[in-house]
C-alpha cells in the first residue's frame, strides 16, 4: 500500500531562498534517515517563506504505511522553524 501526505508550511524566520533551502535540506535529510519515507518539495520552490512538501511511504499494509507517514508528520511538527498549515493524506 502507498500513503502520500502533501502539506504546506510557513518558514517564519526565512529571509532568502538560501535560508529556506538550508532549513528544508536539514529537515528532509533527517526525515529520510529516520523514517522509511521519500520526501520532495512539490510547490512554492521560489517563495522565501512558504513551501509544499510531499511525504510518501510504501508498505505491505495500509496501516503500516499510514503509521509511518503519521510518525514522519509528527517529526515535521517538532521543528520550531516552521508551521504546518494544510495537509492532505491519501492512500492507494
Amino acid at each position: 500500500m502507498i500513503t502520500c501526505a502533501e502539506f504546506e508550511c510557513m518558514i517564519h524566520q526565512s529571509g532568502s531562498l538560501k535560508e529556506k533551502r538550508a532549513v528544508l535540506q536539514r529537515i528532509m535529510t533527517r526525515l529520510k534517515q529516520k523514517y522509511n519515507v521519500s520526501v520532495a518539495e512539490v510547490g512554492h520552490q521560489y517563495a522565501w517563506q512558504r513551501t509544499s512538501l510531499a511525504i510518501v511511504s510504501v508498505a505491505s499494509t495500509k496501516a503500516a504505511s499510514q503509521k509511518e507517514v503519521d510518525r514522519a508528520l509528527a517529526f515535521v511538527d517538532s521543528f520550531p522553524e516552521w508551521e504546518r498549515l494544510r495537509t492532505t493524506i491519501e492512500s492507494l
